[in-house]
């Protein structure tokens, strides 16, 4: 019986002992990042691919151990919020993740939820990366927000070139989502195509979100017999209709959007009707991809089943506030150190081969201060079923 119960005690006493080895030396610190946008409706796609490029970041990373900030290590944590594509729910969402300690946030993804969330931002001295393209949002005395990609009136103009000195392009029409940031898009589209010597022939023209039926709308456009027809601000879920429509009713010119759209769906939907059309491709086509790209883009697979060619530009945002951070481990509770560091921070870019490309805060040439994340500029047309880089352009700083 003494020696069943000094057998006991030894034992107890080993898995004591090995126990405490198998503790770390102290509890990993947890670093929450907050993705607030549109994962449901026609344009689910857009806060889709945010989280995912996120997680998937948050997946390489906590696979290493996590990040050394400061001489600690964090594990990623992401907190995705869907806000159905309404301010009210951007709002609600944006002061959840706030008022959790949550200091920045990928999204919104359209001007009108961007800008509702902009005061509890400011209010809450926190930050935040929208795919989003009104100005209002990145000029002083605004100071919460970071352009997380190319916006429509710096890639437009580039697009609209390309098209008159290798396509033959005369003749354009506009035809808008009827919300504010798409509106706002085709206003500045058509005075970057004027500028550039183009013949305007419909530069008004809507429809609303939800709208099944765009025969009508399109019959209207394609009297005006534009060479080119621009779909300002669509929506991913929207734009295969709109090819189809277009070339069912006989359409033989080109088509293209600044916004970032869905190869899946555009080859479910429209198929070959949908060949030709060029939109924003993702920032790292497969001849400049870094051998770090290629190992995102099958941990991307690897979490999501597929690849999404606007993930190519979704993963930098999360890449350079990490990058931050680690400069500078003071922004982890302070953004106000995060701000400083923007003006000149500059690292070699992960995603590009050659590593002589430098990934850094753009944004003075249309904010009058950096902030926008100086993402690479790809154009991409689609092929009946994937997108194929077209041309690789660059922005002015």
């Amino acid at each position: 019986m003494t020696s069943r119960r000094t057998l006991f005690k030894l034992g107890l006493t080993a898995a004591a002992v090995s126990s405490l080895w198998a503790l770390p030396a102290q509890a990993q610190e947890v670093l929450k990042i907050g993705v607030n946008g549109v994962m449901s409706g026609e344009a689910a796609s857009w806060g889709l691919v945010n989280k995912y490029c996120a997680e998937t970041t948050a997946d390489i990373v906590n696979a290493k151990g996590g990040i050394d900030i400061g001489g600690k290590k964090y594990k990623l944590e992401i907190v995705a919020l869907d806000d159905k594509n309404d301010p009210k729910v951007s709002i609600t969402n944006a002061e959840k993740l706030t008022s959790q300690g949550v200091k920045y946030i990928i999204g919104p993804n359209i001007d009108t939820t961007a800008l509702a969330v902009k005061p509890v931002m400011e209010r809450a001295k926190a930050m935040n990366f929208p795919y989003a393209f009104s100005k209002e949002l990145y000029k002083a005395p605004a100071n919460a927000s970071v352009l997380g990609m190319v916006a429509s009136y710096q890639v437009g103009p580039i697009i609209y070139d390309y098209l008159k000195t290798k396509r033959g392009v005369k003749s354009i029409a506009f035809l808008a989502r009827n919300e504010s940031d798409a509106k706002n898009q085709q206003i500045e589209g058509v005075q970057a195509a004027k500028k550039l010597g183009l013949n305007v022939v419909a530069d008004k023209d809507s429809y609303e979100p939800g709208t099944k039926d765009f025969m009508p709308v399109m019959t209207k456009i394609i009297k005006t017999k534009p060479d080119h027809i621009v779909l300002s601000g669509v929506a991913p879920a929207d734009a295969p209709l709109l090819n189809k429509a277009a070339r069912d009713l006989g359409y033989k010119g080109t088509i293209s959007t600044e916004t970032g759209q869905d190869a899946k769906i555009l080859a479910q939907v429209a198929g070959d009707k949908a060949k030709g059309f060029m939109s924003v491709g993702g920032a790292s086509t497969p001849e400049i991809q870094s051998d770090a790209m290629k190992a995102y883009v099958e941990a991307y697979k690897k979490r999501v089943g597929e690849w999404n060619d606007e993930a190519g530009t979704k993963a930098y945002a999360l890449e350079m506030i990490l990058a931050v951070l680690q400069k500078n481990p003071a922004a982890l509770t302070d953004v106000g150190a995060f701000k400083n560091e923007m003006a000149t921070f500059s690292m070699p870019n992960p995603f590009v081969k050659g590593g002589n490309t430098k990934l850094e805060f753009t944004g003075n040439a249309d904010f009058g201060r950096r902030s926008q994340v100086g993402v690479p500029l790809v154009v991409n047309e689609f092929d009946g079923k994937e997108f194929k880089p077209l041309f690789v352009g660059t922005i002015k700083n």
